[in-house]
């Protein structure tokens, strides 16, 4: 049996690794960067320390093929983008910047790449937020993939939103991850203008 909840302080390594075994559009990013610590400490640990109250787990009473429990999948975001992206560069990167910008800790144009990343975050407004606010990651394991649950995610964390008072959310998604942009279409999102490499979706809320 599958069921979804809030995220808990003790969830946060299970997250990262989900983060991390499905950060290359949907495959295993595991040995990617110079650290696998890099991908979880953008993408999923700063939602689920600022907004514990927006993220949710996916969890399987069964465990996976070898019959680990744990949370099998994970939705994150915020209910304000702007806000949040401020936060991100005044407090939660310049924490943990040091772990991965020194000339020791930057092994590739991969790695240089996310850094560049993450140290513009924040200098600009975000190009979506003004018409939808809020943004999401989702990520699920393969194993927990196909069952209904990712759509059970999405539609958890935008009642949330709903109830707030948030009137829209969006995302970028990687554009070879076909399954994924498919995914969003059948959730209802409307595709919008995108830089390269990526497709940007947005939905508004009730």
């Amino acid at each position: 049996m599958t069921r979804i909840r809030p995220v808990r302080p003790d969830d946060h390594e299970a997250l990262a690794e989900i983060c991390v075994r499905t950060g290359a559009a949907g495959a295993d990013a595991t040995g990617a960067h110079s650290s696998d610590g890099l991908l979880p400490d953008l993408f999923v640990l700063p939602y689920a320390a600022r907004h514990p109250d927006f993220c949710f787990v996916l969890e399987d009473d069964a465990g996976d093929d070898a019959g680990v429990r744990g949370p099998r999948g994970y939705v994150v975001g915020t209910p304000d983008t702007a806000a949040f992206e401020t936060w991100f560069a005044e407090q939660w990167w310049p924490a943990r910047r040091g772990r991965y910008a020194t000339p020791a800790g930057v092994r590739d144009a991969r790695d240089a790449e996310m850094i560049a990343y993450a140290d513009a975050r924040g200098t600009v407004p975000a190009p979506y937020a003004a018409t939808y606010p809020a943004h999401l990651h989702i990520d699920l394991l393969p194993d927990a993939q196909g069952r209904g649950a990712g759509r059970a995610l999405v539609e958890r964390f935008c009642d949330a939103l709903a109830l707030g008072g948030v009137g829209g959310v969006h995302l970028v998604a990687d554009a070879q991850n076909a399954g994924a942009l498919a995914f969003y279409d059948r959730l209802g999102f409307t595709r919008l203008p995108s830089g390269s490499g990526e497709q940007a979706f947005g939905r508004a809320l009730p």
